[in-house]
């Protein structure tokens, strides 16, 4: 190869290299940290938008949104707290438009709104802390439904399932609430940590967790309101029990008596919870409803089979679980609900903590009971 062909070699490459290299740069303007949790436990939101003409915070641990400032740069700030350690969603509101923050990896999965968390830790470690403990695993699965087609599903199995190929164990299948996804669980409720964390403290059973996508899509349409709303409880408890419970009992090694399962979930999910809970007792011995969703009037048709016959339900039952906030907008029709299991006489713990419809009281709800399930 002649010496005038090398050096041509040479500066396409050169010149390549420049131009890729030029590509892989940031674009230019200021670095932006967001969010910055500081020691004090104050946390300060930022967000370059040099046109933008009002940007306010929207957190869930604020009353109402924080107005931000913008400098000299175009970059919008604001810093707030203390906060109480605790993972909270929050978004940007950008000239009346919400948008999850752009500098954030940590995404709300949600069909119906863009949000990004934020975890203050504190200096005590929370049950949903990442900590130096044995670690289950996460599994990101498919299964097939011959209406609905490939279906998503999350499953958690404990610390040492890989390694011991002979333990069997129980099951919580875990729903989540209307819009949000089949990974909400985890992303926003940490439901992995938790069992990990609880587990290694000897306070929960080793157990496998199956997180599946709660609506009936699409053949229930994703803007048709709450999971809870009959057509998709119809068409969501024929995949459920057609093709999810199906596959995870041929794929995974769990215990296939009633005892040793069961169900929880949140808001709509949680109305899908005490729908196919209570409604087929011979399937769950323990049900667990997360603030869920309900109307009093579908109360009889709803719980149908619970109803029927109080006293064989409180055989049948080893935990009838319900939590709710005070400040939850579904504490009045909760509160109802109760009333009317305590008219029937039928056995259930309740929950009344403070605050209100947030994954917030959803990750205390699942530690709580992860405590009791399977004791």
């Amino acid at each position: 190869m002649n010496q005038q062909l090398l050096h041509r070699i040479w500066f396409f490459w050169a010149a390549f290299g420049l131009y890729t290299g030029a590509l892989a740069q940031p674009p230019g303007g200021p670095v932006v940290v967001s969010p910055q949790v500081n020691p004090d436990n104050t946390v300060t939101f930022r967000l370059q938008a040099p046109t933008a003409k009002d940007v306010k915070l929207n957190a869930q641990f604020e009353k109402a949104p924080v107005a931000m400032t913008k400098d000299a740069q175009g970059v919008w700030s604001a810093t707030v707290g203390p906060v109480k350690p605790d993972m909270y969603p929050y978004s940007f509101i950008v000239d009346g438009i919400s948008v999850a923050d752009p500098k954030n990896s940590a995404i709300f999965p949600n069909e119906g709104f863009q949000n990004s968390v934020v975890e203050i830790t504190g200096s005590t470690p929370l049950v949903h802390t990442l900590q130096n403990v044995p670690h289950g695993t996460l599994s990101y699965r498919y299964y097939t439904s011959p209406e609905l087609g490939q279906r998503p599903v999350v499953v958690y199995t404990p610390p040492g399932y890989e390694s011991d190929t002979k333990t069997t164990y129980p099951v919580l299948y875990l729903l989540h609430g209307t819009t949000d996804l089949e990974e909400t669980w985890t992303k926003v409720g940490r439901a992995n940590i938790i069992l990990d964390n609880l587990i290694a403290q000897r306070k929960a059973k080793p157990m496998i967790i199956v997180m599946p996508y709660g609506r009936a899509y699409p053949v229930i349409s994703k803007s048709s309101g709450s999971l809870r709303n009959w057509d998709n409880l119809q068409e969501f408890k024929k995949d459920f029990m057609g093709n999810l419970f199906p596959f995870v009992e041929k794929n995974y090694r769990v215990k296939k008596d009633k005892d040793s399962r069961a169900i929880a979930g949140f808001s709509g999910g949680g109305g899908e919870t005490l729908f196919l809970g209570l409604n087929n007792p011979d399937l769950f011995s323990w049900v667990c409803g997360f603030a869920p969703g309900m109307l009093k009037e579908e109360f009889d048709r709803n719980n149908a089979t619970a109803f029927a016959n109080p006293s064989l339900t409180n055989q049948r039952l080893k935990l009838f679980w319900i939590g709710v906030g005070k400040d939850d907008m579904l504490y009045p029709v909760i509160n109802d609900y109760l009333k009317v299991l305590d008219e029937k006489k039928i056995k259930h713990e309740t929950l009344i903590s403070d605050g209100g419809h947030t994954w917030m009281n959803c990750k205390l709800y699942l530690s709580t009971i992860a405590q009791k399930l399977f004791q």
